[in-house]
C-alpha cells in the first residue's frame, strides 16, 4: 500500500523528524511505499487567497483550484492511507498544517456533493509532545485533539483512524531519553502495521 505522509516541522534537528524516519523504516520493512509532503521544505502556502475563500464560502465549483492544492489532492487519491506527523504547538497542529487543511480540503473534493476524494483505508495522526499523556487526559486536550483531528479533519474520509501522541519528550522530563527510545520503536511498529485496522 502507498502511504501519503504529510510532515510539518520547521527544524531538521527535531525529534519529530526521527519519528518520521522510523515510521518510514517501518513502512518499508512491511513492503509499503510512500510519498511525502514536507510542508516547511516545500514552503507550502498556508494562507487562503480571497478567490479560494469565495470558492469555499459560496461553493463556487467553477472557480479554479490552485495548482499546488491540486498536487496535494492527487497525492491523496494515489494513496491508500495518509499519515500526519507533526509536533503539538499550543495543543494543536502547527499553523503550516492547519493551513494545509484550510486549502486542500476543498469543496467538491473533501466535502460537499459529489466529492472526488477517495475514501482512504487508514488515517494516522502522529504527534510529538513535551507534556505527558496524564496531562493531556487531565486537561481534556486529548479529547479535543481526537475531536478535531479524527472526527472533523479525517471524519469519513478514511475508514479507520488513529491518533498517537509521543509524549514526555521535554528537556525537563527526567525520563526523556527513555521515552524517546520507546517512541522511536513505536513509530517503526506503526509504520510496519500501517495496513492493519485501528479505530473505526
Amino acid at each position: 500500500m502507498q502511504v501519503f505522509i504529510v510532515y510539518a516541522h520547521p527544524s531538521e534537528e527535531s525529534f519529530t523528524r526521527h519519528i518520521r524516519d522510523h515510521f518510514i523504516k517501518g513502512l518499508e520493512s512491511a513492503g509499503h511505499s510512500y510519498i511525502e509532503s514536507d510542508l516547511y521544505k516545500m514552503n507550502f502556502r498556508t494562507d487562503m487567497s480571497e478567490t479560494e475563500y469565495l470558492r469555499e464560502a459560496y461553493y463556487k465549483r467553477e472557480a479554479s483550484v490552485p495548482a499546488d492544492v491540486i498536487a496535494e489532492q492527487e497525492k491523496i487519491n494515489s494513496s491508500g492511507a495518509i499519515a500526519f506527523i507533526f509536533p503539538l504547538f499550543w495543543s494543536d497542529a502547527p499553523a503550516k498544517l492547519v493551513g494545509w487543511f484550510d486549502r486542500v480540503w476543498t469543496y467538491g473534493f473533501a466535502y460537499g456533493e459529489n466529492r472526488t476524494m477517495k475514501q482512504l483505508e487508514k488515517g494516522m495522526v502522529l504527534c510529538s509532545a513535551g507534556n505527558t499523556m496524564e496531562y493531556f487526559h487531565r486537561t481534556g486536550i486529548m479529547g479535543a485533539l481526537e475531536k478535531v483531528m479524527l472526527d472533523d479533519r479525517l471524519f469519513d474520509r478514511v475508514k479507520t483512524r488513529e491518533l498517537v501522541i509521543f509524549d514526555g519528550t521535554s528537556r525537563e522530563t527526567p525520563l526523556r531519553e527513555q521515552n524517546r527510545a520507546s517512541h522511536l520503536e513505536r513509530a517503526f511498529q506503526l509504520g510496519a502495521q500501517c495496513g492493519l485496522p485501528s479505530i473505526p
